[in-house]
């Protein structure tokens, strides 16, 4: 979904289920500034409190409490449920994907536009997304996500649409893994606010100043 380019926080809370059954329950606060600076902070569990992931263009580090160093990171390994780490650390179809229109199709009783977007490089999070939009509102309505071998990893729908931030956004998304069908991620979006980020706050030197 399309986010503010000026600075600004927001939280995330994702819930996984497996075979119908709770697995997990994670909340994430994201400080993020234009398409190519962000911090991905754990808030819950209480547990792995601490934990970073910072984003610099597509490359993307943790840092872990008392440990020294920070650990480089694929945007597609995955973070938590279907959940990978570029879906909360980098959602820029426009900057990551190449774009081209491949035809219309009726959903329900709205029309849609189906995009093929295509990777510009191997670093992003997926290979292949096939994006269908409203035709009406141009809001987003569902995406498929491919891997290198074309295979279908996950399919995401947009749903409950709110104000946030100004504009109307879509504040749920569900995931759900193409592979094992009962399993699904649900990211609840709340709490977007502008503020000021200086470019410093997004350096591994200053991550280190705050353990």
């Amino acid at each position: 979904m399309r986010l503010p380019q000026e600075g600004y926080e927001m939280v995330v809370r994702v819930r996984s289920t497996e075979d119908g059954r709770a697995t997990e329950d994670r909340t994430y606060k994201i400080l993020s500034k234009g398409n190519e600076n962000t911090l991905v902070l754990t808030v819950e569990p209480a547990a792995e409190r601490g934990q970073v992931l910072l984003m610099k263009a597509r490359d993307l580090w943790i840092f872990l409490p008392r440990v020294s160093q920070p650990v480089r990171l694929s945007l597609a390994q995955r973070l938590t449920g279907q959940v990978a780490n570029g879906d909360l650390a980098r959602a820029n179809f426009a900057g990551d994907y190449n774009a081209r229109l491949s035809g219309t199709e009726r959903v329900g009783g709205d029309s849609m536009y189906v995009l093929e977007l295509a990777a510009v490089d191997r670093r992003v999070t997926y290979q292949r997304v096939r994006y269908w939009v409203r035709q009406k509102d141009f809001r987003p309505y569902k995406a498929e996500f491919y891997s290198v071998s074309d295979r279908l990893l996950k399919s995401c729908t947009y749903e409950d649409f709110r104000t946030l931030g100004g504009q109307p956004r879509p504040t749920r998304l569900v995931m759900v893994d193409a592979l094992n069908k009962g399993s699904s991620s649900t990211l609840l979006y709340s709490d977007l606010k502008l503020r000021e980020l200086p470019d410093h706050v997004f350096t591994k030197e200053y991550l280190r100043r705050l353990e």
